[in-house]
């Protein structure tokens, strides 16, 4: 037998990517190359998503496309649809193996038993609230990568109103500390430059093994790892930044100064409907906290428009709020039901039009924000960590420790190197300058 090629494709959130990317290493590891999702190979992975009814769409779109290239194809489906709509999916002609998000580190041995004994099509989705340990996967060193995206939990408890996310990922679990710290010493040793931890409920880390351990604790442990250049925080929940938290990120530069807070509603009404635990005074005293602390950061945000209930007065309220609070950059999302959530049966649905009008309304808002924040830059020397060349231009383009990309010209390989970069111009939340000499 020939070597069997593999494709994945991935949709959806961070944590997908990098389940995918330790996928794609597991089959490595057994003797698999891997392919272009373009191009024709023995087995296609999905990696689906189910936070909208658009990520479902998408992922059956997705599905039926890699039937349509290879018809004899193994065609495997994995990831939060999978999970939460197995049925659906395993009626799709075509589909060979349908994977639960709980059974994605036995995804190899599931592809070769259903390749061996002709098992098509068999669906392999346990129940996700049976697990009580995080499961692991490789580490992924891709060469020619900059920053690695670390999984440092699974699973969330919070049961937001609008939110599918802890049907398909199941009770909160965290991976051991020490199994963290020592996957980051071996990417700091193969040059990775900057480490994102990411996560379903990222700041809910170490809550679960109810021995004080939170995000703070391992935090702390990373930054003092000798040659992490840059430690960043994917999302983390405004509940979870506590004290010592914002303390550990104010007292080393390792820690990139970007944090991304979702806010949901600028109304306190409809964040009581969406079972957010904070009000939107909270929010904004945690804001001032940060700011105080590390000056210039950059907060970006989540925000959700036309949930069930919202009039155009509680829509004006989070259109100041945000205004106010005067983010880096925001994403605007329009409400859309989740069969199986509790805000899916709310009275008071938005109609389209509204949802529509407020949506535009707040991403020319947010517009306006990250430019303000970007133009703030112009006149400065930053830290570029330099990522990859623009296509068709002798420059490079990296990003700066607040999360703004960053273009200079240089003839120079400069892959993966922290470079000091001087600010001359800012489009579109976008920054151009050039090298310091």
């Amino acid at each position: 037998m020939g070597q069997k090629t593999v494709a994945i494709r991935t949709l959806g959130c961070k944590v997908n990517q990098t389940e995918s990317s330790a996928i794609a290493e597991l089959f490595k590891k057994r003797g698999y190359s891997t392919a272009s999702f373009d191009e024709a190979a023995d087995i296609y992975i999905i990696n689906t998503c189910t936070v909208t009814h658009l990520g479902d769409r998408k992922s059956r779109q997705t599905i039926r496309r890699a039937i349509k290239k290879n018809p004899d194809a193994l065609i495997v489906v994995t990831g939060c649809y999978a999970q939460t709509s197995p049925g659906e999916i395993i009626e799709i002609p075509g589909v060979d193996l349908v994977v639960g998000t709980a059974d994605k580190h036995k995804i190899v041995d599931l592809v070769e038993q259903a390749l061996k004994e002709n098992l098509r099509p068999f669906s392999m989705v346990t129940d996700v609230y049976e697990q009580t340990s995080f499961q692991e996967m490789p580490t992924v060193t891709e060469s020619g990568k900059t920053r690695a995206f670390i999984k440092v939990q699974e699973g969330c408890d919070n049961y937001c109103a609008y939110c599918i996310i802890p049907y398909a990922r199941g009770p909160l679990r965290s991976r051991r500390m020490e199994s963290i710290i020592d996957e980051v010493k071996k990417l700091v040793a193969r040059g990775y430059k900057e480490i994102v931890l990411t996560g379903i409920h990222t700041g809910a880390y170490g809550i679960d093994f109810k021995d004080g351990t939170r995000l703070s604790t391992l935090v702390k442990q990373l930054l003092k790892l000798p040659g992490l250049k840059r430690l960043r925080l994917s999302s983390v929940e405004p509940n979870d930044i506590t004290p010592e938290l914002t303390e550990a990120a104010a007292s080393s530069s390792v820690f990139c100064r970007h944090l991304h807070i979702p806010l949901q509603s600028g109304d306190d009404y409809i964040l009581k409907l969406m079972r957010r635990r904070y009000t939107t005074s909270d929010f904004a005293k945690m804001i001032a906290d940060i700011r105080s602390k590390i000056p210039g950061i950059a907060i970006t945000t989540d925000v959700i428009v036309g949930f069930p209930g919202e009039t155009d007065e509680m829509f004006a309220n989070t259109y100041k709020f945000c205004q106010d609070i005067n983010f880096a950059g925001m994403h605007v999302f329009k409400y859309s039901p989740r069969e199986g959530t509790a805000a899916a049966n709310f009275p008071d649905q938005v109609d389209h039009g509204k949802k529509e009008e407020r949506s535009k309304r707040l991403i020319e808002l947010a517009g306006r924000m990250a430019q303000n924040y970007a133009q703030q830059a112009v006149g400065s020397t930053v830290e570029v960590l330099a990522e990859q060349r623009v296509e068709g231009k002798n420059s490079w383009e990296g990003l700066t420790d607040t999360y703004l990309r960053v273009e200079f010209p240089s003839a120079d390989d400069l892959q993966g190197k922290i470079v000091d970069v001087y600010i001359t111009g800012a489009e579109q939340a976008k920054l151009y300058g050039k090298l310091k000499q």
